[in-house]
């Protein structure tokens, strides 16, 4: 049947988002405790310049998740003073000018920038570090005086610069990725939410359209009968005959402004339904048909008082039944479906229930076809009740009186213009 689905992507992208942000400062935490204590002791730095300068190095990739462009001059200033405050006699024996935990931040950054502001942001953090890491041989050509110290430099600006470039594609790809992906759900959505739309005006033009042809019929034999009364009945009269006749006036009057709103109500590619509507008496074929498609119905049809029902309740009768087939081929595949229909004065009772289905379908209600059952039989002064089973399955309970009358929508706009 039309269930709701439960609507949780928000919830799942604040977690998704929350777990992202603490894995992030733990790994920004753990670096942080690593390279004060590295680079002092193997690399010579003074113990104050290590913790700020591996303070302002290790927070530029939380720094960038906000501003962006800070996080830039801050880790570039870092990245490029911190290997100019090693000592060479301890400096030259440990990778140089980026140590392993350096190297790490480095990588932390440029894929952060990468995936949350774009390709071009992220190349200018790659190309930065890399020219910050570069300047650091010029200015301290003691570090590569010696060949096996200058392969050494060459080989870890080579390792970190290629390791970099990686995670930039890397998250250049996964950021394309989610935004496609977004952009699918939204489009879905949009889809979603459109297609609801159209269901439901359809749903309410076809009852507006079927509740004026049955009382437009009515006000046609209304305009015969009130015309042809002063030649049926021969003892009326003057004043009778007058009346009569403008009983007839206004049956035409208001049959010609009927037709006009059904006009209205037909779209343009849409020919008038020239078949007889159909009613309870119809609702044995409609079962047939869906017995032919290989579901399992049952059909009851109880009492004798069909036929004093008014074609509006004969109509809405049939189409409540019809939709609520409908949901249960589509939502409950496989399952059994009973239908019983019981008419006694004063009312008719519908009941359409289906078992649990024997696998779960995906859901792509929206409960407007539930909206547009109950609407049927609140117009009529009926009632419609719909919810899950005791046994897992899925009931509809609709209450139609017999001799209902058409009444006005509760969304008309105003008596003018929706008045039957």
């Amino acid at each position: 049947m039309a269930r709701r689905r439960e609507r949780t992507p928000l919830r799942q992208r604040i977690n998704r988002r929350t777990s992202a942000l603490v894995a992030l400062g733990a790994a920004v935490v753990a670096l942080y405790a690593v390279i004060v204590p590295l680079q002092t002791l193997l690399y010579g730095t003074p113990l104050p310049l290590s913790f700020i300068l591996g303070a302002v190095l290790c927070a530029s990739p939380l720094l960038a998740i906000s501003r962006p462009r800070w996080a830039l001059i801050l880790f570039t200033a870092s990245a490029f003073t911190l290997p100019l405050t090693v000592v060479p006699e301890l400096a030259i024996q440990s990778p140089w000018p980026w140590s392993v935990p350096a190297l790490l931040v480095f990588v932390l950054f440029v894929g952060v920038v990468t995936f949350l502001h774009g390709t071009r942001i992220g190349a200018f953090a790659l190309i930065l570090g890399a020219i910050a890491s570069l300047l650091a041989p010029v200015l301290r050509p003691d570090m590569v005086a010696l060949p096996a110290s200058s392969a050494s430099a060459t080989a870890d600006l080579i390792v970190t610069t290629a390791v970099a470039s990686a995670m930039f594609l890397i998250a250049a790809l996964i950021a394309g990725r989610v935004r496609v992906a977004a952009e699918l759900t939204r489009e879905k959505e949009h889809s979603a939410l459109e297609e609801a739309r159209r269901a439901l005006v359809e749903e309410r033009t076809r009852i507006a359209r079927e509740l004026h042809d049955v009382v437009a019929h009515s006000m046609s034999v209304i305009q015969v009968q009130a015309s042809t009364a002063k030649y049926r009945i021969p003892e009326l009269g003057t004043a009778a005959i007058t009346e009569f006749d403008d009983i007839a006036a206004t049956a035409r009057t208001s049959l010609t402004e009927m037709r006009r709103m059904l006009g209205v109500l037909r779209t343009e590619d849409q020919s008038a339904e020239l078949a007889p509507q159909q009613g309870v008496d119809d609702i044995p074929a409609l079962v047939d048909s869906i017995r032919r498609a290989g579901v399992d119905v049952g059909l009851v049809l109880e009492g004798t008082e069909t036929a004093s029902a008014t074609p509006a309740v004969q109509i809405a009768a049939f189409r409540i039944v019809q939709e609520a087939l409908s949901n249960a081929v589509r939502h409950a595949p496989g399952a059994r479906i009973a239908v019983r229909v019981r008419a006694e004065a004063p009312s008719i009772h519908i009941q359409v229930h289906n078992d649990a289905p024997p696998h779960r379908a995906e859901s792509h209600g929206t409960g407007y076809g539930l909206r547009g059952m109950r609407e049927r039989a609140e117009i009529l002064g009926g009632s419609l009740s719909a919810g899950p089973a005791s046994d897992g399955g899925w009931d509809v309970d609709a209450v139609l009186p017999l001799d209902a009358a058409p009444a006005s929508t509760p969304s008309s706009p105003s008596p003018d213009k929706e008045s039957l």
